[in-house]
């Protein structure tokens, strides 16, 4: 087959009705594209069954984590061009027409290009890391404790690798100048203690408490009594064994426990950090009714929450495919008015809400720098598959930060008592002070 670099570019050009924003190469050594640009690099014409069955964004992520198509130049940027006609594609203005292939002459077209260049064969299996359709209601206790497992429990060594020695997995806080990524991940740490107001014997529980990292900060800097809770198990047994370490096993207790199952309020504070992503919409009103329970009266609460843009019609909004199939099964993400509003019809008074999106984009960004450095290690830890799903969903996690198609908020609300008296220790917004 002579020149299918040319062709794929061709029927690409065709469709979108503009000029592809990168290079392709293909898989029997031919090039078409802009001089210059990332090369999206098609290693194998069963990549393009994988798009004539699932076209899209689902094809795409198949084919990349089997590792039919890659990436040779910046990854970043070859996302960054790419994210205009996969994720931000608007039907009512953009050249391709927003309906079944079958139905448009156009998209016909190019289904049968693809066809000859991929070849009829049956569609190929979805590779092994994929997480099966699931059915039945949405998050359950059973279901999200699958999830949770598909997601955490990959093997902790894997995760010493991809987050470094503070083991801390959601957006760092980043100073001006050039910190390490520990030293951000704990000033994120101790910007949460001061925003909760933590003193010496307050109660705190610490909702999705990872590997142990808030529990251990908050014992050891601020003298709390914490309780860290988890579905993953494998993350429950790296954390205590930290704490052992650490000496600070009469400070911290560690459960796998479903938040929805804690009944040893009241507390007075509670961090949730980087989990109500997993809680989902159907049960976000019972995650703040239940956390509000658990407050004492002026018990503190800090939400740190990743956000999506509102939809235009919110009843149209669908969970992003391959983040669902790979990442994060059943995840889901709120516009930050949606949480703040929930949180308020529960009771809490929202205090202060602070958007940090481009702290989360560097944070990514050292995290991918970590997982290249260690890549053969990374892939022998779990698997090439596996490795490729986590390079793909930070980079394309760091490149919608930066484009504001998604954000991150620390949300601190009080469960104020009827005497209006907040509490909060912090009077300024200064947390520094």
């Amino acid at each position: 087959m002579a020149d299918a670099a040319l062709r794929l570019t061709t029927l690409a050009e065709e469709v979108l009705g503009a000029p592809l924003p990168v290079r392709i190469r293909a898989w029997d050594g031919s090039e078409s594209g802009p001089p210059g640009a990332p090369v999206l690099v098609v290693r194998h014409r069963r990549a393009l069954r994988r798009l004539l069955w699932r076209p899209g964004e689902l094809g795409l992520a198949r084919a990349w984590v089997a590792g039919e198509i890659d990436v040779d130049g910046n990854l970043y940027e070859a996302l960054d061009r790419l994210s205009g006609i996969v994720w931000e594609r608007d039907p009512d203005t953009d050249a391709a027409p927003a309906v079944h292939p079958l139905r448009d002459p156009r998209l016909r077209a190019a289904a049968r290009g693809l066809l000859k260049l991929g070849g009829a064969l049956p569609p190929p299996a979805a590779p092994a890391e994929e997480v099966r359709r699931r059915t039945g209601p949405l998050h359950t206790r059973r279901r999200d404790k699958e999830a949770i497992s598909h997601h955490y429990d990959v093997g902790n060594d894997f995760y010493e690798l991809v987050l470094g020695p503070s083991m801390v997995y959601s957006c760092a806080y980043w100073d001006e100048g050039e910190g390490t990524l520990e030293d951000a991940q704990r000033d994120k740490l101790d910007l949460v203690c001061r925003k909760l107001g933590l003193a010496t014997g307050d109660r705190l529980l610490d909702v999705g408490c990872g590997w142990g990292s808030m529990a251990i900060h908050a014992a050891r800097e601020y003298g709390a009594q914490v309780t860290g809770i988890t579905l993953s198990r494998e993350q429950a047994a790296y954390a205590r064994k930290r704490i052992a370490d650490e000496g600070l096993t009469d400070r911290i207790e560690i459960r796998v426990q479903d938040y929805r199952d804690v009944r040893d309020g009241p507390y007075d504070a509670i961090s949730s950090i980087g989990m109500a992503e997993h809680v989902g919409r159907v049960r976000y009103r019972e995650y703040a009714d239940q956390l509000l329970a658990l407050l004492k009266p002026g018990g503190r609460l800090l939400n740190h929450q990743i956000a999506r843009r509102p939809e235009t019609d919110e009843a149209a909004y669908h969970v992003d495919e391959f983040i669902d199939r790979y990442v994060f099964p059943d995840g889901e993400l709120a516009p930050l008015g949606r949480t703040v509003a929930t949180l308020e019809e529960a009771g809490f008074e929202v205090r202060d809400v602070e958007a940090i999106r481009e702290h989360y984009a560097r944070t990514l960004r050292a995290w991918v720098a970590n997982l290249e450095a260690s890549w053969p290690r990374a892939s022998r830890l779990t698997s090439p598959g596996r490795a490729r799903v986590w390079r793909l969903y930070m980079a394309a996690s760091a490149v919608s930060f930066e484009r504001n198609r998604i954000g991150v908020n620390q949300i601190l609300a009080v469960r104020t008592p009827t005497t209006g008296e907040s509490g909060l220790r912090a009077r300024t917004r200064d947390w520094r002070v």
